[in-house]
C-alpha cells in the first residue's frame, strides 16, 4: 500500500495548535498560571485564541511539558486526546471520514497529517497487518511524550469511530521510557503496548483494512481531496539540520547498544562518510551529538524518582552503571546521586494548580 510522502517542510516545523489549545483549556480550569507557562514555552495568548495561528511544533510540546508538570499530569496527552471532539480535526478529519475504507482513511490521515502538524510524518503501509509509523522531522523526538500519545491515542478513536466497530491494535511500540501504561487505558490500548522501542508505531491486523466506514462519501470525499492537495500544496519546503535528524535516530538505538554511527547513517539513507562530512559541515562530531544526547536524557530520567541507576546507566546505552557515573560526574561535575539530593526540592506535583486538579477529579 502507498505510503505517505516524504516531505522536507519548514525548518522550523508549525502545528495547527488544537493539542495546545486544549492543554490551554484543561490549565485555565485548574487555575494553573497560565500566562507564566505560555511565556516559557514562547507562546502567546493570541496564539492560542485564534484557531487560524500556527505555531512551533516545539513550542507546543514545551508547553504540553510545562502544563504536564504544573498539574502534576502524568499522561496529559491521553487525557486531552481521550475528551477532545475528533472533528476539531477540521479538513483531515472530514477527509478521512468520507472514505470508503478504513485502508483509505488511514491513507489520507498519513499523506496530509502534515497540514496539521509538520514536525510529526505518519507512513501507513497494509499487508498481513496494519500499521502506522511516526516519524519526527525538524524537532527532537526525546523532548515529547505527551504530543505522541495524544496522536496514538486519537488514532485509536479515530479507527474506532469512522468504522463503528471496537478495534483493537495487537502493539503499540513506543520509542520513549515509560515504566507501564495504567490500567484505566486498557480499554482503548489494549494489553500490548511498549516502550523503549525502536520506532513509533501501531499495529492492528491487516484485515481491519477494508473495513466500511460508517459515513463513506465519495463525491464529498473527492471535493476535499482536492482541498487538502492544496493545503499541501501550500507548506513551504526546506531541509532540516543533521543534527536533529541524527538526535532522533539514536535515541531508540541506545538502550540496545547499538548507537553508533554506521547503524545510523543506514537509517538515514546515507554513508557513514557523507555522514560524518555533514555533521562536520555543521561543526560537530557523531560522538559529541551522542554524548550531548546522554547527557540531556540523564537529566530528564534522574527527574523519575521510580527509576533505579542501572536502568538509567541500559536506557542510555552504558552497560555498567559504573560507567553511566563516571559520564556523569565528567558532564556535571557531580554524581548522579549527588544530582538528585540537589535537585530534590524542585520536583513537580506540589504546585497549587494540580492539587486543584487532583481534587476536581475527586
Amino acid at each position: 500500500m502507498s505510503n505517505s510522502p516524504e516531505v522536507q517542510l519548514s525548518r522550523v516545523p508549525t502545528a495547527a495548535g488544537g493539542i495546545a489549545r486544549a492543554a490551554y483549556v484543561w490549565a485555565v480550569d485548574a487555575h494553573a498560571p497560565v500566562h507564566s507557562l505560555l511565556q516559557r514555552a514562547n507562546l502567546t495568548l493570541q496564539q492560542l485564541h485564534d484557531p487560524q495561528a500556527r505555531m512551533p511544533v516545539k513550542d507546543q510540546i514545551d508547553f504540553l511539558n510545562l502544563v504536564a508538570r504544573e498539574l502534576d499530569e502524568e499522561f496529559l496527552g491521553v487525557r486531552l486526546a481521550q475528551t477532545i471532539d475528533l472533528r476539531q480535526l477540521g479538513l483531515l478529519y472530514y477527509a478521512a471520514a468520507s472514505s470508503d475504507t478504513l485502508s483509505d482513511a488511514l491513507h489520507r490521515v498519513a499523506r496530509y497529517s502534515a497540514i496539521l502538524n509538520e514536525g510529526v510524518q505518519i507512513k501507513y503501509r497494509s499487508g498481513k497487518y496494519v500499521i502506522l509509523t511516526f516519524t519526527y522531522f525538524g524537532v527532537l523526538r526525546r523532548s515529547d511524550r505527551h504530543q505522541i500519545e495524544f496522536f496514538v491515542t486519537f488514532l485509536l478513536r479515530l479507527c474506532r469511530e469512522l468504522s463503528g466497530v471496537r478495534l483493537s491494535p495487537i502493539a503499540i511500540n513506543l520509542t520513549h521510557h515509560r515504566t507501564n501504561m495504567p490500567s484505566e487505558f486498557g480499554g482503548l490500548f489494549g494489553p500490548h503496548v511498549a516502550f523503549d522501542r525502536r520506532v513509533d508505531e501501531i499495529a492492528y491486523p491487516g484485515t481491519i483494512a477494508q473495513t466500511s466506514l460508517l459515513h463513506a462519501d465519495p463525491y464529498l470525499n473527492s471535493l476535499l481531496l482536492e482541498y487538502c492537495e492544496e493545503a499541501l500544496a501550500n507548506r513551504r519546503k526546506k531541509s532540516t539540520t543533521w543534527r536533529l535528524d541524527v538526535e532522533n535516530a539514536i535515541a531508540p538505538l541506545l538502550p540496545h547498544g547499538q548507537a553508533r554511527i554506521a547503524e545510523v547513517a543506514v537509517r538515514l539513507g546515507v554513508s557513514r562518510r557523507t555522514l560524518a562530512r555533514r555533521l562536520a559541515s555543521e561543526g560537530l562530531t557523531f560522538l559529541r551529538i551522542l554524548d550531548d544526547l546522554r547527557c540531556d536524557l540523564a537529566k530528564r530520567y534522574l527527574q523519575e524518582r521510580d527509576l533505579p541507576i542501572s536502568e538509567i546507566a541500559w536506557l542510555l546505552g552504558y552497560k555498567e552503571p559504573s560507567a553511566f557515573t563516571h559520564a556523569f560526574k565528567r558532564w556535571t561535575g557531580r554524581t548522579p546521586k549527588r544530582h538528585l539530593q540537589r535537585s530534590g526540592a524542585d520536583q513537580p506535583g506540589h504546585s497549587k494548580a494540580s492539587a486543584m486538579l487532583r481534587k476536581t477529579r475527586a
